[in-house]
């Protein structure tokens, strides 16, 4: 049984890595902080409602509302039976003391990208609007120019106004500035592993990072 935080700026991978992860580990359990977020919230538990308040209110749901939610989700059997990948939790140095208090972790694995990389993935991506497939006009372009690959549909690429260079390198430079407290907390347990994620693992290179 492996309890794992996967860690890394936008872009990094993580939802790939993630699904690579349950590849070779079928059970374990994805925690994201997003989707317990919204169980929360359309199941109106106690949870819920008070982080609905500050979403409201267009605030940020404080740490301790956030880690009781990660705590009452690691309570739960499956949980204890097959272990854990958390996605998006710990965000701050305060939830990763309150996690180091609630579960010991096995390590943390931080996908390593070139931040020019990191920038062509996030802006270069785009959708069939019929299908939902996705593309990327630096790295993963249809075979037919303009014909979705799925179902045919016809895509172009296109850029929101807001989402350009200096905005992204602008959330990459926050996510370094939480990101660094909480990897030292962890680096000092010898905890974190450090994994080039710029291309897609093999299924041995997978099982070697997780040690199985």
């Amino acid at each position: 049984m492996k309890k794992i935080i996967l860690f890394g700026p936008p872009g990094a991978g993580k939802g790939t890595f993630s699904a690579q992860i349950r590849d070779v580990l079928p059970e374990i359990i994805h925690i994201s902080t997003g989707d317990i977020l919204r169980e929360n919230l359309k199941g109106e538990t106690p949870l819920g409602l008070k982080a609905k308040k500050y979403m409201d209110k267009g605030e940020l749901v404080p740490d301790d509302v956030v880690i009781d939610m990660i705590k009452d989700r690691l309570k739960k059997k499956d949980v204890k039976k097959h272990g854990f990948v958390l996605d998006g939790f710990p965000r701050t140095y305060t939830q990763a003391e309150a996690l180091n208090n609630i579960t010991k972790i096995d390590y943390v694995v931080l996908l390593k990208v070139d931040e020019d990389i990191i920038i062509k993935r996030i802006l270069g991506r785009y959708s069939c609007p019929d299908c939902g497939e996705i593309y990327n006009k630096y790295f993963m372009k249809p075979k037919i120019e303009g014909v979705c690959d799925e179902c045919g549909a016809s895509i172009k690429f296109e850029q929101r106004s807001d989402d350009n260079e200096e905005t992204l390198r602008n959330r990459l430079n926050v996510y370094k500035e939480n990101a660094n407290p909480i990897l030292e907390f962890y680096r000092k347990k010898g905890k974190v592993k450090e994994v080039n994620y710029e291309n897609k693992l093999t299924e041995q290179e997978v099982k070697k990072v997780l040690e199985i």
